[in-house]
């Protein structure tokens, strides 16, 4: 993954009310479209952790993730909005925030829509997301693109959301994660065991250590919480390296799952 580009943006284009944290689209100075969050939104900044974390983790496992980048954003850009809130989210968010590369065009995956998805792909987002412990990729609300017929991953802020509970996550890694029974893609998934012994060797060590290294320090250590940037870094790695020890309990459970759907 490597260090994320950063971009400054120029222009608020629209907002997009799909998300509850009010992200928007926004121009930035390379003439790219991205899909920005703000740390300023209600669930501040692990939201944009958990987004980079997980987009990270994505990315490696050779999943559709859109382009991450970091977004400059200068409060000033919210200055001829005449929507207050906007302006309100603007001004809570100065500095760095995160982006997504926009994807023109692209349409939500709905179940019944009659595009197909492989068992093995969809057994691998079932495992990605049991892994992160996303709890948002349900038939309510799938976060998921059809787009150059392929199948695009997005909107991971409510991944790892023990670190809304305490900053020190690593103890809670071997949680059960329940809510895979309600994953989207459960019902078209191949064996999870088997996308277990695909992906799991691709998060080595130096795997975990790239995608943590790429979150910012100011995103790290922003609240009243204890504990700097590198302490908060080293216990999301820390919490992904128990998380994928063997035997990976959450894959057992995600198995589980499956057959009993």
């Amino acid at each position: 993954m490597g260090a994320l580009p950063t971009v400054t943006a120029t222009r608020y284009v629209a907002p997009l009310r799909e998300g509850g944290s009010l992200p928007a689209l926004m121009e930035a100075d390379d003439l790219g479209l991205y899909v920005v969050k703000f740390r300023g939104a209600g669930q501040g900044a692990k939201a944009l952790v958990a987004e980079l974390l997980a987009g990270g983790v994505g990315r490696r496992l050779g999943l559709a993730v859109p382009d991450l980048v970091l977004v400059e954003v200068d409060p000033a850009l919210g200055a001829a909005e005449p929507d207050a809130e906007i302006q309100d989210l603007l001004k809570a968010s100065p500095g760095i925030n995160v982006g997504l590369d926009f994807l023109p065009g692209a349409l939500a995956f709905e179940p019944a829509a009659g595009f197909s998805v492989m068992p093995a792909l969809a057994a691998e987002i079932v495992w990605f997301d049991a892994l992160m412990t996303n709890v948002d990729r349900t038939p309510r609300n799938p976060n998921l693109l059809v787009w150059h017929d392929r199948l695009w991953l997005i909107d991971h802020g409510a991944a790892i959301y023990v670190h809304h509970e305490t900053w020190h996550v690593a103890p809670r890694a071997l949680g059960r994660f329940p809510a895979v029974r309600e994953h989207v893609l459960l019902p078209y998934a191949g064996s999870v065991l088997e996308a277990d012994a695909r992906l799991a060797p691709r998060l080595d060590p130096a795997a975990i250590g790239e995608i943590t290294a790429a979150v910012p320090d100011v995103l790290l250590g922003g609240d009243r919480e204890p504990g700097g940037p590198a302490e908060r870094r080293a216990a999301y790695a820390d919490y992904l390296a128990r998380r994928l020890r063997a035997p990976r309990g959450f894959a057992e459970e995600a198995e589980g799952a499956r057959a009993a759907a």
